[in-house]
């Protein structure tokens, strides 16, 4: 299988710099940028654009960096005007058809976090720094290598390391704001992509970078994955610091799967390590083992089973059994030789497949009352698209409503019905997952 690792550990990720690294691994660079300057044709408040590959020198290593020399009139664009520009290059030049959707739907993420960010629908909303005929250079030109190099195929895989995110303040239209600035937070909070603030102050991680990024659904690892490199592209943005290199790095390869890792198809990216935690308990009484539950910090746990057992003296006993992220298993462990007195405590770190969720509140008439009704959706991303799993109304809400009414649980599931039909339709509502 091809794999494609976007090492941003020492740079962050912007359109231009994953555009101009993309651009090394392509046969014709050059022809590409040519193609891409025809978008002044669409947009006809360019009146300058000419975009270069060049190389620099950075701590003695040759890169590549985008030169782009833009004129436009407008400060900014909305969001129908980027859409339909977007859509109307792709139109007049058929080759990048076949990167569409995944064109389509980075500019959609950018316009969706903006969305929120303001609390404002899209079509109210004006995109700013956003809004430059650069960001759809970005976009278009990112689509256009990666199905390239065999993204569209459904045959590569794609990792991305721990991405730094920087720290301090920007200036934007909006005034000063903080880093990350909110849209790429709102863009970051989509994905399964591990990130932390710094190492230095300076805004490391731009919108379309993020949202580029994200639309790859990567698999996020510590360090590079085993695989055959077949090339490898470096490139640096606008920005240079002392103790910074800002080099993004793309190995370009393949990587052999075992017969597991083949069959875990689109839930890869929600593969990941977890740790069992057991002890064995004969010799305190239930209400010590209630009060260690409780004791617990609900954050720093994600289950726990407590399971009737018998001991080899035939002795009635529990088995203590905890899942963490690995990171939490000796705080665990800890707490539960100081809280429980066990001599012996096992622990392992196994793998499990954990699909997203998000909750929804909704509203519910039963017999011209009005209640509120939480229901948890899980489901998980394929390519694109987002595809439904499971719709459940909690019981806490539906016990509830069973005391207030007198109507028995199972009733109450059967008038959520259509309200769960509905959450598992509408396509405009899968698109805010």
């Amino acid at each position: 299988m091809k794999c494609l690792y976007i090492d941003a550990s020492n740079s962050g990720i912007s359109g231009d710099m994953l555009l101009a690294s993309l651009l090394g691994l392509m046969p014709d660079s050059e022809g590409l940028l040519k193609e891409l300057e025809q978008i002044k044709e669409i947009l006809d408040d360019i009146s300058k654009l000419e975009l270069v590959l060049k190389k620099k020198e950075v701590n003695g290593i040759q890169v590549n960096q985008l030169d782009l020399k833009i004129k436009e009139d407008k400060s900014h664009r909305t969001p129908k005007v980027m859409l339909n520009a977007l859509e109307s290059f792709i139109k007049e030049n058929p080759k990048f058809e076949v990167c569409k959707e995944y064109a389509i739907s980075v500019l959609r993420t950018m316009i969706q976090a903006e969305s929120n960010v303001h609390g404002k629908k899209m079509e109210e909303i004006h995109l700013h720094e956003l809004s430059s005929v650069d960001t759809l250079i970005d976009i278009l030109g990112v689509s256009a290598c990666l199905n390239e190099i065999g993204f569209n195929s459904g045959d590569m895989r794609i990792y991305c390391s721990v991405l730094p995110l920087g720290a301090g303040i920007i200036k934007t239209a909006h005034g000063t704001l903080p880093v990350p600035a909110p849209a790429t937070l709102k863009i970051l909070e989509r994905a399964n992509i591990i990130t932390y603030g710094g190492p230095i102050e300076s805004e490391l991680v731009t919108p379309t970078g993020a949202a580029l990024l994200v639309n790859l659904n990567p698999i996020s690892v510590d360090f590079m994955p085993k695989m055959n490199i077949k090339k490898v592209s470096y490139s640096t943005g606008e920005k240079s610091f002392d103790n910074f290199s800002n080099i993004l790095r793309l190995f370009c390869g393949e990587v052999k799967l075992s017969q597991n890792e083949g069959l875990l198809g689109h839930f890869e990216p929600y593969l990941e390590d977890v740790s069992v935690i057991e002890t064995n308990i004969d010799d305190i009484s239930g209400e010590l083992i209630g009060h260690f539950i409780n004791s617990l910090d609900k954050n720093k746990f994600l289950d726990i089973q407590v399971i009737s057992s018998l001991t080899k003296k035939n002795r009635p006993s529990y088995v203590i059994r905890l899942l963490c992220q690995p990171k939490d298993t000796f705080n665990l462990i800890n707490k539960i030789v100081n809280e429980l007195g066990t001599l012996g405590v096992r622990y392992n770190i196994t793998k499990r497949i954990c699909v997203e969720r998000k909750l929804e509140t909704l509203n519910l008439e039963i017999n011209q009352h009005m209640f509120q009704i939480t229901f948890k959706i899980a489901f998980i991303r394929v390519k694109n698209e987002v595809k439904i799993l499971n719709v459940k109304p909690e019981y806490e809400d539906l016990n509830k409503i069973s005391k207030k009414t007198g109507l028995t649980v199972k009733e109450i599931m059967i008038h959520c019905q259509s309200l769960i039909k509905n959450l598992y339709n509408p396509p405009e509502y899968k698109n805010n997952l």
